[in-house]
Protein backbone atom coordinates (compact mmCIF):
# COMPACT_ATOMS: atom_id res chain seq x y z
CA UNK A 1 0.00 0.00 0.00
CA UNK A 2 2.63 2.39 -0.40
CA UNK A 3 3.89 2.82 3.52
CA UNK A 4 7.85 2.57 2.69
CA UNK A 5 9.54 5.60 3.30
CA UNK A 6 6.53 7.25 4.25
CA UNK A 7 6.07 10.09 6.50
CA UNK A 8 3.73 10.04 9.02
CA UNK A 9 2.55 13.45 9.41
CA UNK A 10 -1.44 13.86 9.31
CA UNK A 11 -4.08 11.05 9.86
CA UNK A 12 -5.48 12.78 6.65
CA UNK A 13 -2.51 11.60 4.59
CA UNK A 14 -4.24 7.74 4.93
CA UNK A 15 -7.31 5.95 3.01
CA UNK A 16 -9.72 4.39 4.88
CA UNK A 17 -7.88 1.33 3.38
CA UNK A 18 -5.02 1.99 4.58
CA UNK A 19 -5.72 2.63 8.27
CA UNK A 20 -7.27 -0.76 8.29
CA UNK A 21 -4.47 -2.10 7.21
CA UNK A 22 -2.18 -0.67 9.90
CA UNK A 23 -4.26 -2.01 12.21
CA UNK A 24 -4.06 -5.23 11.15
CA UNK A 25 -0.63 -5.57 11.01
CA UNK A 26 -0.73 -4.47 14.56
CA UNK A 27 -3.17 -7.57 15.35
CA UNK A 28 -1.10 -9.92 13.94
CA UNK A 29 1.87 -8.39 15.37
CA UNK A 30 -0.13 -8.92 18.92
CA UNK A 31 -1.43 -12.50 18.04
CA UNK A 32 1.80 -13.98 17.21
CA UNK A 33 3.65 -11.71 20.19
CA UNK A 34 5.80 -8.99 20.02
CA UNK A 35 9.03 -11.77 20.45
CA UNK A 36 8.63 -13.32 17.13
CA UNK A 37 9.58 -10.13 15.48
CA UNK A 38 12.76 -9.41 17.83
CA UNK A 39 15.26 -9.28 14.51
CA UNK A 40 13.37 -7.24 12.09
CA UNK A 41 14.55 -3.99 12.09
CA UNK A 42 18.22 -4.86 13.31
CA UNK A 43 20.78 -2.35 12.09
CA UNK A 44 18.61 0.50 12.23
CA UNK A 45 18.41 3.18 14.08
CA UNK A 46 15.14 5.74 15.41
CA UNK A 47 16.16 9.32 16.20
CA UNK A 48 13.77 10.05 19.29
CA UNK A 49 13.42 13.74 19.56
CA UNK A 50 11.11 15.27 21.79
CA UNK A 51 10.89 18.85 22.20
CA UNK A 52 7.52 18.50 24.24
CA UNK A 53 7.42 16.49 27.46
CA UNK A 54 5.89 12.91 26.88
CA UNK A 55 5.54 9.60 28.71
CA UNK A 56 3.76 6.98 26.27
CA UNK A 57 4.38 7.73 22.96
CA UNK A 58 8.06 8.42 23.72
CA UNK A 59 8.56 5.29 25.69
CA UNK A 60 6.28 3.41 23.51
CA UNK A 61 7.82 4.22 20.18
CA UNK A 62 11.40 3.16 22.07
CA UNK A 63 10.04 0.17 23.57
CA UNK A 64 8.46 -0.73 19.68
CA UNK A 65 11.90 0.36 18.12
CA UNK A 66 14.33 -2.01 20.77
CA UNK A 67 11.22 -5.22 20.29
CA UNK A 68 11.72 -5.09 16.42
CA UNK A 69 15.38 -5.44 16.81
CA UNK A 70 16.53 -1.73 16.25
CA UNK A 71 18.41 0.94 18.13
CA UNK A 72 17.28 4.32 19.42
CA UNK A 73 18.94 7.77 19.79
CA UNK A 74 17.68 11.22 20.68
CA UNK A 75 16.67 13.17 23.23
CA UNK A 76 14.05 14.22 25.89
CA UNK A 77 15.35 16.88 27.22
CA UNK A 78 16.00 20.05 24.57
CA UNK A 79 18.37 22.07 27.09
CA UNK A 80 20.87 19.66 26.74
CA UNK A 81 21.08 19.93 23.11
CA UNK A 82 22.65 22.83 20.94
CA UNK A 83 19.24 24.57 20.59
CA UNK A 84 20.16 26.55 24.17
CA UNK A 85 22.70 27.68 21.61
CA UNK A 86 20.26 29.27 18.99
CA UNK A 87 20.33 25.94 16.74
CA UNK A 88 17.12 25.98 14.78
CA UNK A 89 15.01 23.04 15.10
CA UNK A 90 15.61 22.82 11.02
CA UNK A 91 19.41 22.69 11.55
CA UNK A 92 18.98 19.77 14.14
CA UNK A 93 16.68 18.16 11.91
CA UNK A 94 19.23 18.33 9.81
CA UNK A 95 22.41 17.10 11.44
CA UNK A 96 19.97 13.93 13.13
CA UNK A 97 18.85 12.84 9.64
CA UNK A 98 22.25 11.69 8.99
CA UNK A 99 22.72 9.87 12.27
CA UNK A 100 19.29 7.56 11.44
CA UNK A 101 16.91 5.64 9.58
CA UNK A 102 14.11 6.98 10.55
CA UNK A 103 12.79 10.04 13.17
CA UNK A 104 9.89 10.51 15.46
CA UNK A 105 9.11 13.90 16.95
CA UNK A 106 7.46 15.83 19.32
CA UNK A 107 7.54 19.67 19.09
CA UNK A 108 5.38 22.40 20.17
CA UNK A 109 4.50 24.27 16.97
CA UNK A 110 1.97 23.54 15.03
CA UNK A 111 3.32 22.47 11.57
CA UNK A 112 6.30 21.60 13.10
CA UNK A 113 6.09 18.14 11.58
CA UNK A 114 5.56 19.14 8.31
CA UNK A 115 8.73 21.16 8.28
CA UNK A 116 10.78 18.65 9.61
CA UNK A 117 9.66 16.17 6.68
CA UNK A 118 10.41 18.55 4.23
CA UNK A 119 14.19 19.24 6.30
CA UNK A 120 14.72 15.90 6.51
CA UNK A 121 15.90 12.56 3.95
CA UNK A 122 14.47 9.71 5.77
CA UNK A 123 10.94 9.47 7.07
CA UNK A 124 9.61 11.54 9.59
CA UNK A 125 6.80 10.73 12.19
CA UNK A 126 4.47 12.95 13.92
CA UNK A 127 4.39 12.56 17.53
CA UNK A 128 2.20 15.73 18.34
CA UNK A 129 2.85 18.81 16.33
CA UNK A 130 1.23 21.53 18.98
CA UNK A 131 -2.39 21.70 19.22
CA UNK A 132 -2.56 20.24 15.55
CA UNK A 133 -2.54 16.63 15.29
CA UNK A 134 -1.43 13.47 16.99
CA UNK A 135 -1.66 10.77 14.13
CA UNK A 136 0.05 7.60 15.66
CA UNK A 137 -2.19 8.17 18.74
CA UNK A 138 -5.06 7.77 16.49
CA UNK A 139 -4.25 4.48 15.05
CA UNK A 140 -3.74 3.33 19.19
CA UNK A 141 -7.21 5.13 19.70
CA UNK A 142 -8.46 2.98 16.00
CA UNK A 143 -6.90 0.05 17.11
CA UNK A 144 -8.35 -0.06 20.91
CA UNK A 145 -11.75 0.81 19.65
CA UNK A 146 -12.05 -1.45 17.02
CA UNK A 147 -10.23 -4.47 19.55
CA UNK A 148 -12.90 -3.86 22.09
CA UNK A 149 -16.10 -3.50 19.87
CA UNK A 150 -15.28 -5.51 16.74
CA UNK A 151 -15.51 -3.03 14.49
CA UNK A 152 -14.76 0.99 13.87
CA UNK A 153 -18.30 1.09 12.03
CA UNK A 154 -21.51 2.62 13.04
CA UNK A 155 -20.27 3.76 16.86
CA UNK A 156 -21.97 6.64 18.77
CA UNK A 157 -18.71 8.32 19.50
CA UNK A 158 -18.30 11.24 22.73
CA UNK A 159 -15.45 13.38 23.06
CA UNK A 160 -15.24 15.30 26.39
CA UNK A 161 -13.23 18.14 27.29
CA UNK A 162 -10.82 20.12 25.90
CA UNK A 163 -11.98 19.99 22.34
CA UNK A 164 -10.18 23.05 21.25
CA UNK A 165 -6.97 22.26 21.85
CA UNK A 166 -6.98 18.56 21.96
CA UNK A 167 -4.55 17.11 19.01
CA UNK A 168 -5.70 13.56 19.82
CA UNK A 169 -9.62 14.67 19.47
CA UNK A 170 -9.04 16.35 15.94
CA UNK A 171 -6.96 13.89 14.64
CA UNK A 172 -9.51 11.05 15.88
CA UNK A 173 -12.39 12.76 15.02
CA UNK A 174 -11.42 13.26 11.27
CA UNK A 175 -10.54 9.29 11.06
CA UNK A 176 -13.35 8.23 12.37
CA UNK A 177 -15.43 9.72 9.53
CA UNK A 178 -14.44 6.66 7.39
CA UNK A 179 -16.44 4.69 9.44
CA UNK A 180 -19.93 6.70 9.63
CA UNK A 181 -19.96 7.36 13.23
CA UNK A 182 -22.35 9.66 15.13
CA UNK A 183 -20.09 12.52 16.95
CA UNK A 184 -20.87 13.79 20.04
CA UNK A 185 -18.83 16.75 21.18
CA UNK A 186 -19.16 17.70 24.66
CA UNK A 187 -17.35 20.66 25.70
CA UNK A 188 -17.47 23.82 27.54
CA UNK A 189 -18.48 26.63 25.19
CA UNK A 190 -14.78 28.22 25.21
CA UNK A 191 -13.18 24.61 24.48
CA UNK A 192 -15.86 23.45 21.49
CA UNK A 193 -14.00 21.95 18.34
CA UNK A 194 -12.79 24.37 16.36
CA UNK A 195 -15.70 25.33 13.83
CA UNK A 196 -13.30 24.23 10.58
CA UNK A 197 -12.99 20.85 11.57
CA UNK A 198 -17.10 20.98 12.39
CA UNK A 199 -17.28 21.64 8.88
CA UNK A 200 -15.11 19.44 7.38
CA UNK A 201 -17.10 16.72 9.17
CA UNK A 202 -20.36 18.06 8.31
CA UNK A 203 -19.05 17.82 4.67
CA UNK A 204 -18.68 13.65 5.46
CA UNK A 205 -22.59 13.95 6.00
CA UNK A 206 -22.19 12.10 9.64
CA UNK A 207 -24.44 13.15 12.55
CA UNK A 208 -22.64 15.21 15.19
CA UNK A 209 -24.11 16.83 17.91
CA UNK A 210 -22.34 19.80 20.43
CA UNK A 211 -23.30 19.60 24.02
CA UNK A 212 -22.08 20.97 27.17
CA UNK A 213 -24.06 18.58 29.42
CA UNK A 214 -22.58 14.91 29.57
CA UNK A 215 -25.90 13.48 30.82
CA UNK A 216 -28.08 14.65 28.29
CA UNK A 217 -26.14 12.44 26.17
CA UNK A 218 -24.23 9.51 27.71
CA UNK A 219 -26.93 7.24 27.28
CA UNK A 220 -26.24 6.97 23.44
CA UNK A 221 -22.57 6.23 23.51
CA UNK A 222 -20.90 3.33 22.81
CA UNK A 223 -17.64 5.29 23.68
CA UNK A 224 -16.19 8.08 25.61
CA UNK A 225 -13.22 10.05 24.78
CA UNK A 226 -11.49 12.25 27.31
CA UNK A 227 -8.98 14.63 27.27
CA UNK A 228 -7.67 16.95 30.25
CA UNK A 229 -8.37 20.23 30.06
CA UNK A 230 -4.41 21.43 28.68
CA UNK A 231 -3.41 24.05 31.44
CA UNK A 232 -0.07 24.39 28.60
CA UNK A 233 -2.20 25.47 25.67
CA UNK A 234 -3.65 28.58 27.60
CA UNK A 235 -1.98 32.03 27.15
CA UNK A 236 -4.35 33.34 29.78
CA UNK A 237 -4.28 31.21 32.99
CA UNK A 238 -7.21 33.28 34.42
CA UNK A 239 -9.29 31.41 31.60
CA UNK A 240 -7.73 28.45 32.50
CA UNK A 241 -9.15 28.86 35.52
CA UNK A 242 -12.49 28.79 34.17
CA UNK A 243 -12.53 25.68 32.73
CA UNK A 244 -10.65 23.53 34.95
CA UNK A 245 -12.16 20.35 36.61
CA UNK A 246 -15.28 21.38 34.33
CA UNK A 247 -15.91 17.44 33.89
CA UNK A 248 -15.16 14.79 36.14
CA UNK A 249 -16.14 11.36 36.04
CA UNK A 250 -16.31 8.83 38.69
CA UNK A 251 -18.59 5.40 39.66
CA UNK A 252 -22.21 7.65 39.68
CA UNK A 253 -21.72 8.20 36.16
CA UNK A 254 -22.09 4.94 34.91
CA UNK A 255 -25.43 4.79 36.26
CA UNK A 256 -26.45 6.99 33.33
CA UNK A 257 -24.16 5.05 30.73
CA UNK A 258 -25.01 1.99 28.25
CA UNK A 259 -23.65 -0.74 30.40
CA UNK A 260 -20.72 -2.15 27.70
CA UNK A 261 -19.62 1.91 26.97
CA UNK A 262 -15.82 1.80 26.90
CA UNK A 263 -14.16 5.01 28.17
CA UNK A 264 -10.64 5.76 26.60
CA UNK A 265 -8.32 8.57 27.37
CA UNK A 266 -5.00 9.33 25.75
CA UNK A 267 -3.62 10.53 29.01
CA UNK A 268 -2.63 11.74 30.77
CA UNK A 269 -5.13 12.53 33.60
CA UNK A 270 -5.62 14.94 35.92
CA UNK A 271 -9.09 15.14 37.70
CA UNK A 272 -11.21 14.28 35.05
CA UNK A 273 -11.45 10.41 36.04
CA UNK A 274 -11.40 9.40 39.44
CA UNK A 275 -9.02 6.69 39.70
CA UNK A 276 -11.76 4.72 41.27
CA UNK A 277 -13.36 4.31 37.87
CA UNK A 278 -9.67 2.53 36.44
CA UNK A 279 -11.02 -1.35 38.03
CA UNK A 280 -14.41 -0.73 36.38
CA UNK A 281 -14.76 -2.99 33.00
CA UNK A 282 -15.94 0.35 30.87
CA UNK A 283 -12.63 1.43 31.71
CA UNK A 284 -10.20 0.28 29.64
CA UNK A 285 -7.39 3.30 29.03
CA UNK A 286 -4.16 1.58 30.25
CA UNK A 287 -4.97 -1.07 27.74
CA UNK A 288 -5.48 1.65 25.33
CA UNK A 289 -1.77 2.88 26.44
CA UNK A 290 -0.11 -0.07 26.32
CA UNK A 291 -1.70 -1.02 22.72
CA UNK A 292 0.81 1.58 21.54
CA UNK A 293 3.13 -1.16 21.47
CA UNK A 294 1.61 -3.37 18.14
CA UNK A 295 0.52 -0.32 16.73
CA UNK A 296 4.25 1.53 16.90
CA UNK A 297 5.59 -1.67 16.01
CA UNK A 298 3.50 -2.20 12.87
CA UNK A 299 3.97 1.60 11.51
CA UNK A 300 7.85 1.59 12.43
CA UNK A 301 8.02 -1.90 10.27
CA UNK A 302 5.69 -0.53 7.59
CA UNK A 303 7.47 2.30 7.12
CA UNK A 304 11.15 1.11 6.95
CA UNK A 305 9.64 -1.58 4.27
CA UNK A 306 9.35 -4.80 6.76
CA UNK A 307 5.95 -4.93 6.31
CA UNK A 308 3.90 -5.44 3.52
Amino acid sequence: MGFKNRDIISIRDFSKAELLHVLDVAADIERNGTGSFSQLLKGKILASLFFEPSTRTRLSFEASMHRLGGSVIGFSEPETTSIVKGETAHDTIRIVDGYCDIMVMRHPESGSATKAAEAAKNPVINAGDGANEHPTQTFVDLYTIRKTKGSLERLSIGFLGDLKYGRTVHSLSHALSHFSPDLYFISPESLALPDRLIRELESSRIKIVEEENLSRVSRQLDILYVTRIQKERFLDEGEYAKVKGFYKLDKEFLKSAKPDLKILHPLPRVDEINPRLDSEKQSIYFEQAHNGIPVRMALLGLVLGCFE
